[in-house]
Parts: structure tokens; C-alpha cells; sequence
């Protein structure tokens, strides 16, 4: 693929700077070089002081607010140019801009395409009081894209309603969310070229019409209501979705549970009727069904802004850690954060909320955040991307050895991606590590860059052995994504977990199968490893593809590894060679075919 070298700068017009208010207050740091100390959070009289003193904060000027009184016009200014400065897959997909349009309770006739690290929400309490007269679009915008949309990473829309000109197109592959939207009409979720599209989710949305996934080979979609669904190439699963196919895997490739076991919708920002902000925190939600705003509001508890610390590009680890400490909440505003030390997140119920794709870089080797095994931590909408000293990890859930139950108030880690190599030479032996028991992992993908910026990717440079590992027991996964790591993608130690939808595509950069051999003596390494010790374990809709486009001769023995036991269950497996670069020789254990040549899959409908 092209590599993605140059940069460009993004041009900004000061009237929609954002609603501007009174500037945050940065707290007096500890010493250089002192450790922040964990405390208790403060009562709440003192937390709003501590955190920032005000419900109408400066979000910077990386965040636009819109308001239904501003001219239209003008908004669609603004809107084209924020996408114009990122909508090149080869010049603006690893740019530093961040952008988020944000958009205050009202009407607006606009039409919005939306590029690279755009996050697109409306700031109602609930989707239908933000009003879109027009389309909101992702497509295969470039030349260069051929008509695919296999590299439309990084960008959202959420807590929106939209009445389309003709039907709405969200084009998208991993890491692009479409969340707590209202389509009164049908969505296209391919390109209108009809070219390829690579995995995607939807979750807490109404589609009126027909949601049609044509070229999309596979999609993710919970918690949500269709007119219908129409297509379906290799895996498509749904969980908790009114109006979704009946399974029939492999033909047509559909699998669908009645309820998502567990499920909280994201933390999310909102203005009241004064224009203070607030971010609602939904309720837990077991098995459930259909969005979580079905009765005209959505359940859950509101904390007050002037709670949280806003972060922005230029505060420090200390910093953020200090308002941590003093029990705020935490909201990254967009850009690219660089640290030198590990963000410690350790008081129960704390909200750490991303705007706009902000990215959390680690500069010194450490791990970019560590969470404590405490009640109810909410993480959202977080890119971790590695720097060019390798970490552990980038994200830690729990300490280890965490025993704490957490069943009632789980820890929940939604839309958060990691990216190891693409825009620099970054390494990290793992991306995630959940040690946590009951975490919620909710839209997750762990990347090792296969292209991006010349001399940040290959199979020496940006290192990386493991995407996923969970330690923890009874962690569900609903939407997870891990694609090529250098020996086992996703590993499963804890008990009791429960997966539905994993996409995976193996590294392409092996250069022999010398290289890539795993500590049994087999050819390669599983997508996905349940532990030997593990009794309990259960998945829904995975798919593996093998693309091994340095030396085709290399060959992976199978794309699961699992132990023989009758309570470990998997349902719907596909494996595909694609264009017939290399093999996998088997779907799950020594069960299912080699993948065939054309891009076929191989499928296994249950195991054992």
C-alpha cells in the first residue's frame, strides 16, 4: 500500500472556534519527577473547584460547536474544511489533526462528509434533538482508493438524527463507530462504487429503512433496531438488533443472538437547555435488547463538566495525573498527547472520555495508561498509539492478580483503538491487557500497522507479539477487533468469557515460516487462544484471513486454539486466504478445511 508521508496543515475559521467559556483552571503540580498519589475522590462541593470550576469550559480549538441560530452556509464552511484537510487516505491518514463538530440541540440543513479523526455528535441528552436535514457520508473519496473503503479508519458520528437525501452512506472499515443514531431512511454501509469495505459497528441506532452491508465483508451491529438488513459476505453478527436476519451461517453468513448477555452504552457529552454541559453515564443494561433510548430517554446518571478535568495536547502525564488524583473525572479534548509517564486512573466511577480521536502516545517506554480494579471506570473513545521505545503494554486493565467482582458496576474500555507503527516506528510487546474481572470491551481494535509513513512499519521495525490478552474472568467482548501481531492475536486466560464478533487478519509482513513458528512446534500462530487451563469460554461470529503477501509459501496450522472441553463453545468460524497469499490449514484446532484459493472461506458452524 502507498505510504502516507505528508502532512498538511488545517485551515480554521475563529467564529467556530467552539462555544468559549471560562479557561480551565490547571492545578498546581507535584514536584518533578514525584509519583501522583491515589486519593479518594473528593466530596462533591470540592470536586468542581479541584476539576475546573465551570460547567461551560474551553474545549480548545480543535473542537467546533454549532448552534441551529448560526447561518448554514457558514457551518458548511467549516465542515468542508475540516474535511478537506482530512479526507486524503494517502496524505491525512496519519496526520496529527484531530477534529471534533459538535453540534447544540436544534435543526440543521448541512450535508457532512466526514475524513480521518472527525468525530461528528450532536449534544442533545438524546439522538432526537439534534435534527440533520441532509446526509452524513463516508465513501472511497480519493483516486487513490480505487473505490474501497478498506482504509476508512478513524472517524464517528453519534447521538444524531438524520432524514437523508435518498439513502445515508457510512463507508467505513475498523475503529469508525456509528453509535446512538437515528436514520430515517436506509443506510448503505458499502461505497457506492461497490468496492470492498472492510468491518464495521453499529450499536444503540434506529435504521428505519433497510441497512444493506452489499460489499462490507464483515459487520458487527448490537443493541439497535432495523426496517430490515439486507447482505452478507463472510460474517455478519448481531446481538440484541430488532429486525435482524434469523442466523443462518454460512448461507447467508448471519448470526444473530436475541440479547447482548451484558451492555452499558458509552458515556457521552451533553448541553441542558442552559447550555451547560454534562456527560451521561447509561445504566447497565443485562440482556439487552434494542437501543437504549427506546422510551425517549436514555436511563443513566448525569455528572455536571465543571467534575471533569479537559485535557489538552499540551498538559503533561503530571498534570492529568494530579486531577486524577483529586477525584475529577477526565475529558481529552482532540489532538496527539505525548507522555512521559503513565496515566493512572485509580478512583471508582471515574469517566475517562475521548472527543475527537484523541491520541495517547507513550514516549519513555512505560505504559500509556494503567486503570485500577475499581468499580465502574468508563474509558471511550481513546486511539493509544505506540511510541518508538517499546512498552509492556499500552493499556493496562487491573493490577495483576485482580480477584475484585465487579458484576454489578463493571469497568468498560468502548471505542478504544491501539495502533502500533504507521506514523512512527512504535513497538509494544502487548496492546491490551484486561485483568479485571466482568470488564466490558465494547468496539476494541488493536492494529499493527501493515502501512503508513515510510520506515514506521515492517517486520523488525514495529514490533508487537500480542493485541489482546485477558487475565480476568468473566470479561465479554462485544465487537473485537486484532490484526497483525507477531504471535498470538488475542490470548484468553480468565474464566467465563464470552466474545461476539472478532475480525482478525494475520501479519502479511512474515518474511519466512522459519520466522514464525509457534512454542509447540506448529506453523504459525492462532488468531485467537483460549488457555489450555481455561473450563469456560463462548464466541459468536470470528473470522480470520491470512493475507502473507512478503512470501506467500508461509502457512498458519489454524486460526483457533482452543481446549477440548464442552463448556468451551464457538459458533459461526469462517478463514479466508485472500487472493491466495499463503494458507491456513485449519479453522478451529485440527477441525475445518485449508482455506481454498479465490478468496474463499472456509467455515466451521460449530465447535466442538
Amino acid at each position: 500500500m502507498t505510504p502516507v508521508s505528508q502532512r498538511r496543515g488545517r485551515r480554521r475559521f475563529p467564529f467556530f472556534a467552539g462555544m468559549a467559556a471560562l479557561a480551565v483552571v490547571t492545578a498546581t503540580a507535584p514536584a518533578a519527577g514525584a509519583a501522583p498519589a491515589a486519593k479518594a475522590p473528593q466530596p462533591n462541593d470540592v470536586r468542581p473547584q479541584a476539576c475546573g470550576g465551570t460547567d461551560t469550559p474551553d474545549f480548545g480549538e480543535n473542537v467546533n460547536i454549532f448552534d441551529p441560530s448560526m447561518p448554514a452556509d457558514q457551518i458548511q464552511q467549516q465542515l468542508d474544511a475540516d474535511f478537506e484537510n482530512l479526507k486524503d487516505t494517502q496524505t491525512d491518514q496519519m496526520s496529527e489533526d484531530r477534529v471534533a463538530e459538535l453540534f447544540m440541540p436544534g435543526d440543521y440543513d448541512n450535508n457532512i462528509n466526514v475524513g480521518y479523526y472527525t468525530s461528528v455528535a450532536g449534544l442533545g441528552k438524546n439522538p432526537g434533538d439534534v435534527n440533520l436535514n441532509g446526509n452524513l457520508t463516508v465513501d472511497a473519496f480519493n483516486e487513490s482508493d480505487e473505490g474501497k473503503a478498506t482504509q476508512n479508519f478513524w472517524r464517528s458520528a453519534e447521538n444524531m438524527t438524520v432524514t437523508p437525501q435518498g439513502s445515508n452512506r457510512w463507508a467505513v472499515s475498523q475503529a469508525a463507530p456509528f453509535r446512538r443514531m437515528h436514520i430515517k431512511g436506509d443506510l448503505d454501509l458499502y461505497p457506492k462504487s461497490y468496492g470492498w469495505a472492510s468491518g464495521g459497528y453499529i450499536s444503540d441506532s434506529v435504521v428505519d429503512g433497510s441497512a444493506e452491508s452489499s460489499s462490507q465483508q464483515q459487520w458487527y451491529s448490537k443493541d439497535s433496531k432495523f426496517g430490515s438488513w439486507d447482505g452478507g459476505v463472510w460474517n455478519m453478527t448481531f446481538s440484541g438488533v430488532e429486525g435482524a436476519p434469523p442466523t443462518a451461517f454460512p448461507e447467508p453468513p448471519h448470526t444473530t443472538l436475541p440479547t447482548t448477555p451484558v451492555s452499558r452504552d458509552v458515556p457521552y457529552l451533553y448541553a441542558d437547555a442552559q447550555g451547560k454541559f454534562h456527560v451521561n453515564k447509561p445504566e447497565l443494561r443485562p440482556d439487552a435488547s434494542g437501543p437504549s433510548w427506546a422510551g425517549g430517554d436514555t436511563p443513566g446518571t448525569s455528572v455536571p463538566m465543571s467534575e471533569f478535568y479537559v485535557a489538552k495536547p499540551d498538559d503533561t502525564a503530571q498534570t492529568i495525573n494530579d486531577a486524577l488524583s483529586r477525584g475529577c473525572n477526565l475529558l481529552f479534548t482532540p489532538g496527539v498527547y505525548h507522555l512521559d509517564d503513565t496515566i493512572q486512573v485509580n478512583n471508582p466511577d471515574t469517566v475517562v472520555l475521548g472527543i475527537g480521536y484523541p491520541t495517547l502516545q507513550p514516549t519513555t517506554g512505560k505504559p500509556a495508561m494503567q486503570v485500577a480494579d475499581a468499580d465502574g471506570i468508563r474509558l471511550k473513545g481513546l486511539l493509544f498509539d505506540a511510541g518508538e521505545t517499546n512498552s509492556p503494554s499500552l493499556l493496562t486493565i487491573g493490577e495483576e492478580g485482580a480477584s475484585a467482582d465487579h458484576s454489578q458496576n463493571p469497568i468498560s474500555a468502548q471505542d478504544v483503538f491501539f495502533r502500533i507503527g504507521g506514523s512512527v516506528a512504535g513497538k509494544a510487546t502487548q496492546s491490551l491487557v484486561v485483568n479485571s474481572n466482568n470488564t466490558l470491551l465494547d468496539h476494541v481494535w488493536a492494529w499493527r500497522a501493515d502501512h503508513g509513513n515510510e520506515g514506521t512499519y515492517g517486520w523488525d521495525i514495529n514490533t508487537a507479539e500480542t493485541g489482546v490478552t485477558v487475565n480476568g474472568d468473566d470479561v465479554t467482548a462485544t465487537g473485537l477487533f486484532v490484526e497483525h501481531y507477531q504471535k498470538y492475536q488475542t490470548i484468553w486466560n480468565g474464566n467465563g468469557g464470552k466474545t461476539i464478533f472478532y475480525q482478525n487478519e494475520q501479519p502479511y509482513d512474515v518474511p519466512d515460516q522459519a520466522s514464525y513458528m509457534n512454542d509447540n512446534g506448529l506453523k504459525g500462530w492462532a488468531a485467537y487462544k483460549v488457555a489450555d487451563d481455561v473450563t469456560s469460554h463462548e464466541a459468536w461470529g470470528l473470522g480470520s484471513y491470512n493475507y502473507f503477501n512478503t512470501n506467500p509459501d508461509v502457512r498458519n496450522y489454524h486460526a483457533f486454539e482452543v481446549p477440548e472441553n464442552p463448556n468451551v463453545k464457538f459458533h459461526s468460524l469462517v478463514t479466508v486466504s485472500l487472493n491466495n497469499k499463503g494458507a491456513t490449514e485449519h479453522v478451529i484446532n485440527d477441525t475445518g478445511a485449508v482455506t481454498p484459493p479465490e478468496t474463499q472461506p472456509s467455515n466451521v458452524v460449530s465447535y466442538p
